[in-house]
């Protein structure tokens, strides 16, 4: 009888109910100077509860595929469902993230929190305790009278993860959140999102350009080529939860590296080593 945890893991996965459907998603840009092909013939789905990133080189089309899953930009064909709904604006029920943590300077931090609950004209008496609760969740504790302009940037993009998770969504998208952060800030970060994830077990997709990053946080990484964006390969992370940073370190960690890094040699987005 089969009793590995992440087997396990895995067979409940499949059993799960498809949240994300994507068929055929094309996205050209059109422009005086010719068309862009952003996208093409992108095929996915993604089991509610999973945690799925997209890795790709600058220029693979991977922020523009979370944008249009987001419904912040409109697909050129193809189509995309998010609970067996298409897609034509931005889904409710639905957290971002971005690279730039978009914060209000004039605002303090939990006023910046707060934003998804004033947007959507709820009461803030009943959100506020949820705020202050998710910045302590992140390490903030304190530093809610604060502005975005007293803090460091990785205090700021934990602002940012704060305001996303306000009102609970269910999916959360996550757009390069880590790319601007030094190595040290960035591994901290990764910690608190896989803390929060297997707390919640929220669908998330994360775009990311770092293959370690990816295999760290992920269930599944679907490698993009470019030119135009497209899916390479999905490559299934068979790793423990909850995981520790010490996880790199382990042959199976080692291993999912080079075969990733494989991928991309074989595309000839990454350079064979020697020998």
């Amino acid at each position: 009888m089969n009793t590995h945890p992440q087997r396990v893991a895995f067979e409940a996965r499949e059993m799960a109910q498809t949240l994300i459907t994507i068929r055929d998603a094309q996205k050209t840009y059109h422009s005086e100077r010719g068309d862009i092909a952003a996208l093409r013939d992108i095929n996915l789905d993604v089991a509610a509860g999973e945690f799925v990133s997209i890795l790709g080189p600058s220029g693979c089309g991977k922020s523009t595929l979370l944008k249009c899953i987001g419904g912040l930009h409109p697909l050129t064909g193809g189509a995309i469902e998010i609970a067996g709904k298409p897609v034509l604006e931005p889904p409710e029920d639905t957290g971002f993230v971005f690279q730039r943590d978009v914060l209000l300077d004039w605002r303090t931090v939990v006023d910046n929190v707060l934003l998804p609950a004033e947007f959507q004209r709820l009461p803030r008496a009943k959100w506020e305790p949820r705020a202050l609760e998710l910045l302590v969740t992140l390490g903030l504790e304190g530093f809610g009278s604060r502005y975005p302009w007293e803090l460091s940037g990785g205090m700021r993009q934990r602002v940012a993860i704060c305001r996303s998770l306000l009102l609970d969504p269910g999916l959360l998208l996550m757009d390069e959140p880590f790319g601007a952060l030094d190595a040290i800030t960035r591994d901290e970060l990764n910690m608190e999102l896989e803390r929060i994830w297997d707390r919640s077990k929220k669908t998330v997709l994360f775009v990311t350009h770092s293959i370690s990053e990816a295999i760290f946080l992920s269930d599944r990484v679907v490698v993009m080529d470019k030119n135009p964006g497209r899916i390479a390969a999905i490559v299934e992370i068979d790793l423990p939860r909850p995981r520790s940073l010490a996880i790199r370190e382990t042959p199976e960690f080692v291993r999912y590296g080079k075969e990733l890094r494989s991928i991309f040699e074989n595309l000839g987005i990454m350079k064979r080593s020697a020998g």
